[in-house]
């Protein structure tokens, strides 16, 4: 599972855990509904995850459109808007869980969000 954080938006360390459950929660969901067999492996072998840094919405949009083409689960965050950022600000992307060569090819050039 992999979430990729916008670092334009400058979340605090909490909010940005809470986008990043809100993620976990929601894609994890749909995945259960779609590739069921997937995350019974992800569940078996670790349940990996790892967040990525993208600069700003436009690069995760294009991450967007490549999970979609690679049929992969996902949930696209938008913040309420009541503490750091206004309504419908685009926070997080969760992705997965999927298979590790997929995930990986994917988001190679991305850097870990620090």
């Amino acid at each position: 599972m992999a979430f990729l954080c916008r670092v334009d938006l400058q979340l605090s360390p909490g909010k940005l855990a809470v986008q990043c459950a809100h993620a976990a929660i929601e894609s994890l969901k749909r995945a259960k509904k779609t590739h069921s067999r997937m995350v019974q492996r992800w569940n078996e072998s670790a349940s990996r995850k790892v967040c990525l840094a993208v600069e700003d919405e436009s690069e995760l949009e294009h991450f967007l459109e490549l999970v979609q083409e690679a049929s992969l689960p996902f949930a696209l965050i938008k913040d309420a808007g009541l503490t750091e950022v206004p309504p419908g600000t685009v926070t997080v992307l969760g992705v997965g869980p999927g298979p590790r060569h997929t995930m990986d090819s994917l988001f190679r050039s991305l850097r870990a969000y620090e």
